[in-house]
């Protein structure tokens, strides 16, 4: 059985998921497991946004999806601490202020 989006928000607004969160972010020490694993350190830092806020800067990632499996939403061995750079290379998501051009016009080195 799929999850509609409407089921998922509300999943991820229930107290189970956020109990399950923190307890996840707990259990990795508050650091991406992605990055740990190459070496790097992302940790979780108290940021404010412009609106006063504070920047997420670390995510529990489902690795098998909520909208697909429902029945490993709240499974531990199915959630890890990534950090959002790595949860959006994940999921093929791209936000980059400035995107590699792939075929500069100009190219001043080739003269």
């Amino acid at each position: 059985m799929s999850l509609t989006k409407t089921q998922r928000r509300t999943f991820y607004n229930s107290m189970a998921w956020r109990k399950k969160r923190d307890a996840i972010m707990r259990r990795d020490h508050f650091e991406c497991q992605r990055c740990k694993a190459m070496g790097k350190v992302a940790l979780d830092e108290y940021e404010l946004n412009k609106n006063n806020r504070k920047k997420i800067k670390l995510v529990v990632h489902h690795k098998k999806e909520l909208a697909d499996y429902p029945e490993l939403s709240l499974d531990d061995e199915n959630l890890e601490t990534l950090c959002v750079e790595c949860h959006n290379e994940i999921h093929g998501r791209n936000f980059s202020a400035n995107p590699k051009i792939k075929n500069p016009k100009w190219d001043d080195e080739k003269w």
